[in-house]
């Protein structure tokens, strides 16, 4: 058996491993076409394809999964956290951002270090959700929120970056997949050293490691330094998951799933783990090279193997979900009475709708030109409202759109941190969108719509369906959200990594840019939020009952099952054709429902419209600053709405850590 083979004879299961791994290789082998012509001339073209691209592609994947794998497992050692690694802590969005910048703005940085350039940014994004999450002493819901949050405004800069650059950056989506391909040795020859190192690093703080999966007092009694331990294990892992984005692109969720397969192995001290989890992510990554190279074309590989890795992490972070402890995520214990209530709550909706509409007039009449800043009246404005007026309806409806939706899920759930965007609705809205762009002969607004709603549809429900068994808490349904939008994204990435140019769309809707907009995507957001939001508010009994739980539901008489469906289907369809026209980026859905129960909008119909009023002013407002701050250049509307809600989320998980100091 597999487990006594390892628990007694490491290094003999070590040498199984490399030989389970030949296996997927030599099929690849046998499956490549000879090439035809003279074989005087073909054979050392084939010899030339095996040792300066086959070759050394396989021990890329080898090297590429061994090293996530010892990341991930020094990560979720030294954060006492078994769902950490690259991917769900920022480190591989924060690492590709810094590469994307530095490709963009200043390549000198490139050409002096690839890898230093990489670090930077994957040091970065890990300070900051180490940051938000210290205070709540590295709890994991916290940190795989934190971590959330800075993927997601990472993900929204990365994509603006890119479309300012136009094709000149689209295939840095390509090598962002974490595509294997290679051309010489040179990755193999860079990599290897690296993971030595970082193998001796590990080895040589294996003591202070071991002692880190100890509660803080008990490691401190046996004389760990805590901090200088950290810093240490920390440096270590971020500089391997750093090079391999700096060489390869991310190659998502390895270093959580190799550990995990470690210990399912039969490794259980950490000495064998740390020699197991890197054959794991080795053998992981090796056998999907070797499936996307076999399922692929003669040409071209089925998908690259990082964006394929990354299907693993929606399914993974799903049945990790039973060995997360319940714990209470930021802002859970004040529950839905934090806050006192407005007195006169139609008067204060209407004050909202008033300055929503204030920044509507503001928005179409004051910008900035050639000569600077004008009033756009008379003539001017008769001129400029065709461009105008249809991005800022689409935005302001969208806004409304997902507000309604945010608060929906609110209080389906009974959670204030769900929303379209941190339960993967909006993310499931890319998946019906890209099946709608590649599957259907003609793509029309209203297809793309339709698509965008069913896809968010699924999530939803497979949301509920997960809230609806026994024990699922607060934290285990946020964590359920981020695994299937996890899934999602990975989907559309491999859809963008194809490099198709109905890729290229899929690229415009995640950064939610409205430049394109027109009268007809502006009509649709009319129609559509008059056509879905106007209704809810006739369930506004079933808006304040759901939230106090199904015992009280029963007892009152409310169909909950009837309920939940006929809502759920109303908060996908909002999602879906808001993320459609903003992007699936903005956050907006869960900062204004928000905001209006902070703001002691307690009773579902009046949070419901005091949300849409402030989604919509804040949507607007974010596609009036996309235009004006750098002009004559324009920030797609969705990046400055994650801009917004991004910083307003990590208040809000900073402000419940000190509520619960």
């Amino acid at each position: 058996m597999i487990r006594p083979l390892f628990l007694h004879r490491p290094f003999a299961a070590a040498l199984a491993a490399l030989a389970l791994v030949a296996l997927p290789f030599a099929a690849v082998l046998a499956t490549h076409a000879p090439l035809p012509g003279d074989p005087a001339i073909v054979a050392p073209l084939e010899q030339i394809l095996l040792w300066h691209s086959l070759l050394p592609r396989f021990v890329t994947a080898l090297l590429c999964g061994a090293a996530l794998g010892l990341a991930g497992l020094l990560l979720q050692q030294v954060l006492r956290n078994p769902i950490a690694d690259p991917s769900t802590l920022g480190l591989a969005a924060g690492a590709q951002l810094a590469l994307t910048m530095a490709t963009a703005f200043a390549p000198a940085l490139i050409a002096f270090s690839r890898e230093a350039t990489a670090f930077a940014g994957g040091a970065a994004a890990v300070a900051l959700v180490l940051a938000l999450s210290w205070r709540r002493k590295l709890d994991p819901v916290t940190v795989i929120l934190s971590g959330m949050v800075v993927s997601l405004v990472a993900a929204a800069l990365g994509a603006a970056v890119v479309l300012a650059k136009g094709d000149y950056l689209f295939s840095l989506f390509i090598w962002g997949a974490g595509s294997l391909n290679q051309q010489s040795w040179d990755v193999p020859l860079a990599l290897a050293p690296r993971l030595l190192l970082g193998f001796a690093a590990s080895f040589a703080l294996l003591r202070p490691l071991t002692l880190l999966a100890l509660d803080d007092a008990s490691a401190r009694s046996l004389g760990v330094a805590l901090l200088a331990a950290r810093l240490a294990v920390l440096v270590v892992a971020v500089w391997l998951g750093a090079t391999v984005v700096a060489q390869i692109g991310i190659i998502g969720f390895v270093g959580l799933a190799a550990p995990i397969l470690a210990r399912a192995l039969g490794a259980r001290r950490l000495r064998d783990r740390l020699i197991a989890a890197p054959l794991a992510g080795a053998v992981l990554v090796s056998f999907t090279d070797s499936a996307v190279q076999i399922l692929g074309s003669a040409t071209a590989d089925l998908a690259p193997t990082g964006a394929a890795t990354a299907l693993l992490g929606g399914p993974l972070l799903l049945w990790m979900l039973g060995r997360i402890p319940p714990t209470v995520p930021p802002q859970m214990t004040s529950g839905w009475r934090e806050s006192s209530r407005v007195r006169r709550p139609v008067l204060a909706v209407s004050t909202l709708m008033a300055v929503a509409a204030i920044v509507t007039l503001g928005a179409l009449v004051l910008g900035r030109g050639p000569n600077g800043w004008s009033l756009a009246t008379g003539t001017l404005f008769t001129d400029l409202l065709p461009f105008r007026g249809p991005r800022i309806v689409a935005a302001g409806f969208a806004g409304a759109m997902l507000a309604a939706a945010g608060t929906l899920m609110q209080r389906l759930t009974a959670n204030p941190l769900a929303g379209p965007d941190v339960l993967g609705v909006s993310a499931g809205g890319g998946v019906g969108l890209a099946l709608v762009l590649f599957l259907s002969s003609t793509v029309t607004p209203w297809t793309m719509a339709l698509g965008a709603g069913g896809g968010s549809l699924a999530v939803l429900l497979a949301m509920l369906l997960i809230a609806g068994r026994a024990g699922t808490g607060p934290s285990r349904l946020l964590l359920a959200g981020v695994a299937l939008g996890a899934l999602s994204m990975a989907v559309v990435s491999t859809v963008l990594a194809q490099g198709d140019r109905r890729g290229y769309l899929l690229l415009v809707w995640m950064s939610g840019s409205t430049n394109r907009v027109g009268a007809a995507e502006a009509w649709i957001a009319v129609a559509s939020c008059a056509a879905l939001c106007l209704p809810l508010f006739l369930f506004s009994r079933w808006l304040d009952i759901l939230p106090l739980g199904e015992g009280v539901s029963l007892a009152v008489g409310l169909p909950r099952r009837v309920g939940r469906l006929v809502l759920a289907t109303f908060a996908a369809s909002l999602t879906g054709i808001a993320s459609l026209l903003i992007g699936p980026l903005s956050l907006i859905g869960l900062v204004a429902p928000h905001l209006a129960r902070l703001s002691g909008f307690a009773q579902g119909r009046h949070q419901l419209a005091a949300a849409m009023a402030l989604g919509a002013g804040v949507m607007v407002l974010a596609d009036w600053l996309s235009r004006v701050v750098i002009y004559p250049y324009q920030i797609p509307v969705g990046l400055f709405a994650a801009l917004i809600g991004g910083p307003y989320l990590i208040w809000l998980l900073s402000r419940g850590a000190e509520s619960h100091d």
